[in-house]
């Protein structure tokens, strides 16, 4: 496969990569827009169309192992970007996993009046949105400065996040009857998800800095949060 071949099909496969990303902000768009107003009909198209995305994902990895095979020799920069791309496809795969999830606790919320207003969940969603849509274009564009700045902007989702949790927390211990702990317990879970999504856009930022730098190291995440995050199970 010539150079000029190989660079084609890695225009292909970035531009697949937006695509996927445009699917996955929509779908955690509409998850959450789906949750705030009880829109059931949103909520079951958003969870059907995680097949979509699944598929996607799927087509780039193939598209992604069929160049590495076929292009012999490889030079080290292609390689760290195709493999990357596999690492960047598989968290978007999964956050399409997490907007799916919120679609099913709206179903299974129905038309229940919400225990609390939905303000700081939507939020939390416009924030790990605009972080993931900034992520992807500096991927794109290999712009290491640029993704190196975004994970900072986690912080202000786990405020959000623990926010929501303290609320329902109180919630629940004012009125302790099932019925109010069981969706305090899908609302707290719908957090959980965006909070989820906003750290895997550090990992999609972690590897801009690696194909950019030949550098893969960490960016933001403390002992505290991981802790946090094996308490779930993550």
């Amino acid at each position: 496969m010539p150079r000029e071949s190989l660079d084609r099909r890695i225009k292909q496969i970035r531009d697949n990569i937006l695509i996927l990303d445009s699917m996955v902000e929509s779908a955690v768009i509409n998850s959450v827009q789906a949750l705030k107003t009880h829109n059931l009909m949103l909520a079951r198209q958003v969870y059907a169309g995680d097949v979509q995305v699944n598929a996607k994902r799927f087509e780039l990895e193939n598209t992604v192992i069929i160049t590495i095979a076929t292009q012999q020799p490889i030079m080290a920069s292609d390689l760290r970007l195709l493999a990357s791309i596999l690492e960047v496809a598989g968290e978007l795969e999964r956050m399409g996993d997490y907007a799916k999830g919120i679609a099913r606790i709206c179903v299974m919320i129905g038309d229940e009046e919400h225990v609390k207003p939905l303000i700081d969940i939507p939020r939390m969603a416009e924030i790990a949105v605009g972080m993931l849509h900034r992520s992807i274009g500096a991927f794109i564009a290999a712009d290491a400065a640029v993704a190196r700045k975004i994970p900072a902007e986690d912080d202000e989702i786990d405020r959000l996040y623990l926010q929501v949790y303290h609320d329902l927390v109180d919630i629940m211990l004012k009125d302790p009857s099932p019925k109010t702990i069981e969706q305090a317990n899908y609302l707290m879970w719908s957090a959980h998800n965006l909070e989820r999504l906003a750290d895997r856009v550090a990992n999609i930022c972690e590897r801009t800095v690696y194909i950019a730098t030949a550098e893969l190291k960490e960016l933001s995440t403390s002992d505290d949060e991981e802790d946090m995050h094996r308490s779930y199970g993550d």
